[in-house]
């Protein structure tokens, strides 16, 4: 079966269909959940102040937080999920809304005790593991939140740093209401004279255009219009900087950089060893501009030519039931166990897989500890439709596996290895492509694929990376954050990282202005490090094989029961050696070679 985005809901089969039945078997059993998680709101209430009581009444404090974050997840889950299947149906817009109103109370309802927590001594919480055995399944836990001990303030400076975040935490917002509210792109003509609406919203399609006119057209006027806002927009982003510079040191780090990342028990080398690397490597990427140049017959390369495809999009059309073919042959060397897995997520209606009237865009996987892992597809029956389906089904088991294996308490995984299983995954379906397919367009068509996931990862946030890197360091060192010293900084490194084959437009040096990741500081370059850890496991199971999974699967299961870096280190990646990220690009040097040679017969 194939569908429109307009057909209605109602006319798409169930077995089309997510059953999330494994949270709610109806609304009246949601409601239900409502009502008993307010009703732990006053008992939780009651343990404020008395975690130092005893061990017994800690422990008893951090088992009710559990079950009611359990709760609340699933409330807010499963009515989000519900509204996302139909964004009209006022019904779950407001299940959604009230959501949102419980976990904001339960948010305050627990909100004590991190506090709390880290006023206790050292001594006093490892004579609490020492003496009660039910708490020790806490102490990874509650080790993680007295390793910030040293950086938490007096009970007056921790008030006073709350107070103004609601002040200093504010230039997101104004971010956020400037770009998507206030900015107008209006429009711009095609060489015909037609004209295109341009929004943050069609920018990549019109990036895809064959029109050069109106791609030229489209990124002028999009990054035009922020280079008139560069003031207003260096002010907010110059605030944010600011602020983290501030929260680090008003609580003791060293650097913005190593206070974000510390929440991962990340090192800051694990940061400098990945621009360098990839800086080391900037000549593979400057040799995939030269052949975009030569291949789209281009006498200059600009920036706007770099969303036109490549090589011609290849018929290969991807009924749903045929992706579900080829998804279980390619994740095969992951196992038996991993493949019966995946045909459980199939057969037990893990997955909503049609666009409908109203379903949100786009793909994703969720759900809740004591839920199936869902997926949201829009399919269309596309190769890329494919990609989605393997990725999003990466993400899915990586949550199977952490909480078949972790207590609640463990049964989430950071954002740092994310990326890693699903990657991994798409990683595997392209190598079984390339291995089957006997067509040279086809096959050009997938490398060229696979090198633009490399410069859009590896690569491109890499160089976002260094930009906040360098913006963060200059207000470190009480230099003023202009907007004319970021645009030279950002159009420096444009002229780094793609090379001479590229000529830079003077509105590129507008585009730091345009990223909303760089308000979350030093969050882009997880990315990269799980696409390279993602590359180097791949590798490590087809060429190891049993060894190899069962390192791997081990990592699936491993939720947050160790910190990022070890729980890689076991799967036999150690992210904090730059090595992985060598290996990656080492791939990407490969599959560029041989889209040269594919490319210049």
């Amino acid at each position: 079966m194939s569908t429109t985005a307009s057909m209605k809901r109602s006319e798409i089969g169930d077995e089309f269909k997510w059953d999330l039945g494994s949270m709610y078997e109806s609304d009246a059993q949601w409601e239900s959940d409502i009502k008993k998680a307010q009703e732990l709101f006053p008992k939780m209430e009651a343990f404020k102040g008395r975690l130092g009581e005893s061990a017994d009444t800690l422990l008893q404090a951090l088992e009710l937080n559990d079950e009611l974050e359990t709760i609340v997840g699933n409330v807010s889950t499963y009515a989000h999920m519900r509204s996302h299947e139909d964004t009209a149906n006022t019904h779950y817009q407001g299940l959604a809304d009230r959501s949102n109103s419980l976990a904001a109370q339960a948010s305050s309802a627990v909100s004590f005790l991190d506090p709390e927590i880290l006023s206790l001594s050292e001594e006093t919480v490892k004579s609490f593991l020492a003496e009660n055995e039910g708490l020790r399944l806490y102490e990874i836990m509650l080790d993680r939140i007295m390793r910030r001990k040293a950086h938490v303030l007096s009970e007056e400076q921790e008030d006073l740093l709350a107070r103004a975040s609601e002040v200093l935490d504010s230039s997101g917002t104004i971010f956020s209401m400037l770009t998507n509210a206030d900015m107008k792109w209006g429009q711009v003509e095609d060489s015909e004279g037609n004209l295109h609406d341009v929004s943050e919203g069609n920018y990549r399609v019109l990036m895809e255009n064959k029109d050069r006119v109106l791609r030229e057209n489209a990124f002028k006027r999009l990054f035009g219009t922020y280079g008139e806002f560069r003031n207003t927009l260096s002010a907010s982003y110059s605030a944010n900087v600011k602020k983290g510079v501030f929260y680090a040191k008003a609580r003791n780090y060293n650097s913005t950089l190593e206070m974000e990342l510390a929440p991962d028990n990340v090192s800051v080398d694990v940061y400098n060893n990945l621009i360098k690397a990839v800086r080391d490597n900037h000549d593979a990427m400057h040799r995939y501009m030269a052949l975009r140049k030569k291949v789209l017959k281009l006498d200059e390369l600009r920036y706007f030519d770099l969303f036109l495809p490549m090589v011609e999009s290849v018929d290969m059309k991807m009924p749903y039931e045929k992706a579900k073919g080829i998804s279980l042959e390619a994740l095969a060397p992951l196992g038996e166990e991993y493949v019966e897995t995946v045909k459980r997520a199939f057969a037990d209606k893990w997955i909503d897989i049609y666009p409908n009237l109203g379903k949100r865009s786009g793909a994703y996987s969720w759900g809740t500890y004591t839920s199936n892992p869902y997926i949201l597809l829009n399919y269309t029956d596309t190769l890329d439709d494919l990609f989605t389906l393997v990725h999003e089904l990466g993400h899915s088991l990586h949550s199977y596996y952490t909480h078949q294996t972790q207590p609640f308490t463990y049964g989430n995984y950071t954002i740092f290895v994310a990326e890693v299983a699903s990657t991994l995954n798409e990683n595997l379906l392209l190598e079984k492509l390339l291995e089957e397919t006997t067509d040279k367009n086809e096959r050009a068509y997938l490398l060229n694929h696979s090198l633009e996931q490399f410069r859009g990862t590896m690569f491109r946030q890499t160089m976002f990376a260094e930009f906040e890197k360098f913006a963060h360091e200059k207000v470190e060192a009480g230099e003023p954050l202009t907007a004319d010293l970021m645009r030279d900084f950002y159009g420096q490194l444009n002229a780094d990282y793609y090379g001479p084959e590229l000529v830079l437009d003077d509105e590129l040096k507008n585009e730091w202005s345009r990223i909303p990741h760089f308000y979350n500081a030093f969050y882009v370059y997880k990315y990269a490090t799980g696409f390279a850890a993602a590359m180097a496991l791949s590798k490590q199971i087809r060429s190891e094989g049993a060894p190899a999974v069962e390192r791997y699967l081990n990592f699936l299961r491993g939720g947050s029961s160790q910190d990022p870096i070890d729980l890689l280190k076991g799967a036999g990646v150690d992210m904090s050696s730059p090595q992985p990220i060598v290996e990656a690009l080492s791939v990407f040097r490969e599959r560029l070679e041989e889209l040269e040679k594919l490319l210049n017969e």
